[in-house]
């Protein structure tokens, strides 16, 4: 069960990259998110993703440096072509445009289809956090390979969808909330299967509609249930929501082709605090509302009251100290990539 520093495994991501043609800054971009993912607690969004990126690279699913179009902008808004680039590299690209706009403007929004997976959506949002704005993203697969069952469905016919928001403060960590519209994300049941654990109740059922907690049930047919357990419907009405923001909105459409190549369609949306009140007040009142928030007593088999994003904070700073846990198959698979390629002398020793 090795456990590594993020540093070093930031060089592995990013060395495995560049063998496979990837331009040095593409690289850095794709190996600073995918770590981040780990180091915050987000596992299934981490390195584990290394050999499918490197799979879809063979493929001609990722374009290592595909163009970036902007189809169509007005002051406050762009849709962007992403021609199939690492979405780590066209989100976080199309984020700071809606920012500069929002410096301006005061609010902006933009639509991404045609590009690949975007990870971690807690990234993009804390782009804007930093510059004093709020926002928010939404991401969906259109077309493509479904994971979730409706409401009251027992078949695939939605993506995770998840949808973040971000918001600057004078706390610590950052105001974050990150989460699936469906009770777990997939990358998690895939970490199950890697870790040979069950899954808790209430996150899948199996191909003929019955609960389970096997995650080999999922790859057999099953699906994941809408977030909300017995008030599934608020999840599944989310979802339903963040697939209109990111496959109708941006043009992707919807519908169910599993051999469609990964395509996450996104909707950003940045608001300037400044345009609306003086930022300095609004951190200081955010802060006083988290720490009033905080002031719960903790009920049975709690210890304290967190603000969304202060679990990720917290465990980035024990990550950062005591390194990241990465699952044998994992490292497995990344170790036989480093082989292959021929990158183990340039990755060096953990």
């Amino acid at each position: 069960m090795p456990v590594f520093t993020p540093e070093y495994l930031h060089k592995v991501a990013y060395q495995i990259y560049r063998a496979k043609g990837v331009s040095h800054d593409e690289a850095e971009v794709v190996a600073t998110h995918q770590i981040k993912a780990n180091l915050v607690g987000h596992d299934s969004h981490g390195v584990i993703h290394i050999r499918e990126y490197v799979e879809r690279i063979d493929r001609g699913h990722i374009v290592p440096g595909a163009p970036f179009v902007v189809e169509k902008e007005a002051p406050c808004t762009a849709v962007i072509n992403g021609n199939w680039g690492f979405g780590f590299v066209v989100t976080e690209r199309a984020m700071r445009m809606a920012i500069e706009k929002a410096k301006t403007h005061g609010v902006a929004a933009i639509t991404i289809h045609f590009q690949s997976h975007i990870g971690r959506l807690g990234d993009y949002p804390t782009m804007a956090v930093q510059e004093g704005m709020i926002a928010m993203i939404t991401a969906d697969s259109g077309a493509g390979p479904k994971a979730v069952a409706p409401f009251g469905g027992r078949g695939r016919r939605l993506g995770t969808n998840p949808i973040c928001f971000g918001m600057p403060s004078d706390l610590e960590g950052t105001v974050l909330l990150d989460m699936a519209t469906s009770a777990v994300a997939a990358g998690k049941i895939s970490l199950a299967r890697s870790r040979g654990e069950q899954v808790p109740p209430g996150w899948l059922i199996d191909k003929d509609g019955n609960p389970t907690t096997d995650p080999e049930d999922y790859r057999a047919g099953g699906a994941i249930l809408p977030v909300g357990a017995d008030q599934g419907h608020k999840g599944y009405g989310l979802s339903f929501m963040v697939e209109i923001f990111s496959g109708l909105l941006t043009g992707l459409g919807f519908g169910l082709d599993p051999q469609a190549r990964h395509n996450d369609g996104v909707f950003i949306a940045v608001f300037n605090v400044e345009h609306f009140r003086p930022l300095d007040e609004f951190k200081k009142e955010v802060k006083e509302f988290a720490e009033f928030v905080k002031t719960s007593p903790p009920a049975a088999g709690f210890t304290e009251v967190l603000y969304p994003g202060e679990p990720e904070y917290r465990t980035e700073q024990t990550r950062r100290r005591d390194g990241i846990f990465v699952e044998d198959e994992t490292w497995e698979q990344i170790t036989t990539m480093m082989k292959d390629l021929k990158v183990e002398a340039a990755v060096g020793q953990p």
